[in-house]
């Protein structure tokens, strides 16, 4: 099972199959999960709802795990509504149960529900415990990881970090492949898809997590943690430190009529053959956007290619760019090749929206085609790859 948890903690997640956009822009292939669970002792704790669209299957399936006992808590993590959705419905199905949360969160129930329950709030904060039984929730305060009100939950007999939306990834749990191999690849896009900003906010709270032993991770999306933790821990420690994960190149490109991607796909190939060992190549307007703005942050290299479209740079650049800058994109090495029939400016105007952002080392001179890749342009490829290295 690939959602196990433990003999007293049980999954009570679903799958969103149909869903094509998550968030209303990232695509989701494999579908998305959206995580629950269940702390079955003296007193019993539901950790989080799911997505609207799933709150009878969601109800089912703590019906499933609670064999007819009554609920004693719910515990609220997050309040993004892929997650809080079904407070309303779990509190009138179970009208005996108290809901947990931060003081933040309360108020967004009031934004949300119409009430903050506050007949029946337990409010927790950094520091905070609950008693179970032999389960001990300890609450952690992650702030704008990705959202100001989130707490994580540390339960300490059994050594389990309830991580919110921290260590999860794209993709229905259901379809996910045996074993975690490829975790970082979705996880990756993931983290900065939606949590890439806030590396700072990352950093500390797992400085706090640094301090508590954990067996188990139980995210809100994707699958459990359940070994070698030490791996996951360290992608999101490289990540939120805005390290790059390997040494390479990622040439990224936008073209019309194909002389810019024929001088991407030259200058790729001349990377290659100088011994470069990993060189990435992709279409910024073909690929996923948000794949390719994970692989700018998985190399330590990036080179931009593009076209001058009204003075400036294509528009899927421009896109690009931004995406980047809004993640706070540093500590990286970046080069620009240009194409102009008439007045090459493209160079320029990126190299203006790298200004802002930190510890970026431009690799110049830039390279200058109008229109076609010749040997002049062939022998500038061959000099400005040399700068990478």
């Amino acid at each position: 099972m690939k959602n196990f948890v433990s003999d007293f903690v049980k999954f009570a997640g679903v799958d969103d199959l149909k869903i094509d956009l998550f968030e209303g822009q990232f695509s989701v292939p494999k579908g998305m999960s959206y995580n629950s669970y269940v702390i079955l002792d003296e007193k019993i704790a539901v950790m989080d709802t799911v997505d609207r669209n799933f709150g009878k299957e969601w109800l089912s399936n703590l019906d499933g795990v609670l064999a007819g006992a009554e609920p004693d808590f719910l515990v609220v993590q997050h309040m993004e509504m892929d997650h809080s959705s079904n407070i309303g419905a779990f509190m009138e199905r179970y009208p005996k149960a108290k809901i947990v949360s931060s003081k933040m969160a309360f108020s967004m129930m009031k934004n949300m529900f119409g009430t903050d329950f506050s007949d029946r709030q337990v409010v927790v904060s950094d520091g905070s415990k609950i008693e179970l039984g032999k389960h001990v929730l300890n609450f952690v305060a992650a702030p704008n990881v990705h959202w100001p009100e989130v707490m994580f939950t540390y339960e300490s007999t059994e050594k389990i970090l309830f991580s919110a939306d921290g260590f999860g990834k794209f993709g229905a749990v259901s379809l996910e492949d045996e074993g975690l191999e490829n975790w970082a690849e979705e996880a990756r896009r993931y983290y900065f898809g939606i949590v890439g900003k806030f590396g700072a906010n990352v950093q500390a709270v797992l400085k706090k997590a640094a301090g508590l032993e954990i067996a188990k991770i139980c995210p809100l999306h994707g699958p459990v943690l359940h070994s070698d933790l030490e791996k996951y821990l360290q992608y999101y420690d490289t990540w939120s430190k805005y390290e790059a994960e390997e040494d390479g190149v990622f040439v990224a490109y936008t073209s019309i009529y194909g002389n810019t991607k024929a001088a991407a796909e030259k200058l790729a190939e001349i990377l290659k053959n100088k011994g470069c060992k990993n060189v990435v190549l992709k279409d910024l307007a073909r690929n996923d956007i948000f794949d390719c703005v994970a692989t700018a942050f998985r190399y330590k290299k990036l080179i931009l290619a593009s076209t001058t479209y009204n003075g400036g740079v294509f528009p899927k650049m421009r896109e690009f760019i931004e995406h980047l800058a809004e993640r706070n994109f540093q500590k990286r090495t970046v080069g620009f090749v240009e194409n102009g029939s008439w007045a090459p400016l493209a160079a320029r105007v990126m190299a203006k929206s790298f200004e802002p952002l930190k510890e970026i080392e431009i690799a110049e001179p830039a390279v200058t085609i109008k229109i076609a890749v010749n040997p002049e342009v062939l022998e500038k490829l061959e000099n400005f790859a040399g700068l990478f290295l």
